[in-house]
């Protein structure tokens, strides 16, 4: 199928879109023939960019009869009507994590994904990351046997990256629960490869001025007996970049000079307009070339047999008798598996693995995290009944 292309809608021309948007250019695979956008600047950058239409309103691009994957980088709160809408028009659906705020808004995404016959995957996540991948697939080998125990330790600055007024706001989909757990719980969900069964969880709230969740630690167990330690800080003081070479979360150099930055830049500053100027359109938006594949910190994974430590360049394997690197080269754009794997949907019938019970289960644990923070007792996935 050398002439095969993926004929790619864009409903949002934000932040998350600029991150995905190097993938989707160097790939040759996809052709981005439409986009949806309320800013006028977004949409003359894309129709500049790409030659190609750019709309005011998501109907009229999931109607367009050139689009067939619907793109969702919209916030989180509109990802199920959108998805329905582009199901009804008879659009594949890439959505952007979290699949959405609540279950019963995610089995009405599956249920209209699988109505009109279209793939359902949710993506971009950490999952996705080849080094992830490269040790998913050693996991349960004769080697290393399957997996124990999981440890995954991140600290950013992403309380205090610029926000939206929702993003700070817990009960609209705002903290770092819904925003950075889901990378965490698709990582270890991968690596494990077994369903969730439990979640004691602490969340922490510890600026007034940013009034949602900066923070938490989450202890899961799976089916099968494996366990999963999570730890999250979003409150821009320690790095775990400095854990991985100094390259950033999305595969770029990072400076370990530049300490507190994303803090002094809010300091008296027109918060939405810092907001705006990361988005795509707006002059210095750019995204910085990989020198590492995309991470999501310390991830640490100790099999019966063996233990493996991801890197953005590598998976450090430590065997029985011996230890050994599975080198993986900087890529030319990061991002490249999620392609695959619409790829595979769409083309060659492959049911995804990130697909809307995927997503489902991934945003189930989410939930069960801040339900037993607030409750202060261990939750189990069964009684959240995230399947119909």
């Amino acid at each position: 199928m050398a002439d095969r292309v993926l004929r790619f809608g864009v409903v949002g021309l934000s932040r998350g879109f600029d991150l995905t948007r190097p993938t989707l250019v160097a790939d040759p695979r996809v052709s981005l023939v439409a986009a949806a956008d309320l800013r006028p600047e977004a949409r003359a950058a894309f129709a500049a960019e790409f030659a190609a239409p750019a709309y005011d309103d998501a109907a009229a691009l999931c109607a367009d009869p050139q689009v067939e994957v619907v793109y969702i980088a919209t916030p989180h709160q509109t990802h199920a009507d959108l998805t329905a809408l582009a199901a009804r028009h008879g659009k594949h659906v890439l959505v952007e994590k979290p699949m959405a705020l609540d279950l019963a808004a995610c089995r009405a995404m599956i249920a209209a994904t699988e109505a009109a016959g279209v793939r359902l995957v949710v993506g971009p996540s950490h999952g996705f990351d080849p080094p992830v991948a490269a040790a998913a697939a050693l996991v349960g080998s004769e080697a290393f046997g399957p997996a124990r125990m999981v440890t995954a330790v991140t600290f950013t600055d992403f309380l205090y990256r610029p926000r939206r007024p929702e993003e700070l706001d817990s009960a609209r989909g705002g903290g770092v629960v819904f925003s950075q757990a889901v990378h965490q719980i698709d990582v270890v969900r991968r690596l494990v490869g077994r369903p969730v069964r439990s979640v004691r969880a602490a969340t922490g709230a510890w600026d007034a001025g940013r009034p949602t969740e900066g923070a938490y630690q989450a202890f899961l167990t799976f089916e099968g007996g494996a366990s999963a330690a999570l730890t999250y800080s979003g409150y821009g003081r320690y790095d775990t970049d400095a854990l991985m070479g100094w390259v950033g979360e999305t595969g770029g150099a990072r400076d370990p000079a530049a300490y507190a930055t994303a803090r002094r830049r809010l300091d008296g500053a027109d918060e939405p307009a810092l907001k705006a100027a990361r988005a795509y359109g707006v002059a210095g938006a750019a995204t910085p070339a990989p020198v590492g594949h995309e991470h999501f910190g310390f991830v640490l994974v100790a099999c019966e047999r063996g233990d493996l430590r991801l890197t953005p360049t590598a998976v450090e394997a430590f065997g029985p008798a011996a230890r050994w690197t599975v080198d993986l080269p900087a890529p030319d754009a990061t991002r490249h598996a999620v392609v695959d794997e619409v790829w595979d949907a769409v083309v060659d019938g492959k049911a995804p693995l990130h697909d809307g019970a995927w997503g489902a289960e991934n945003l189930a644990v989410c939930l069960a995290i801040l339900r037993s923070a607030a409750e202060g007792r261990e939750i189990a996935i069964a009684d959240l009944e995230i399947r119909p």
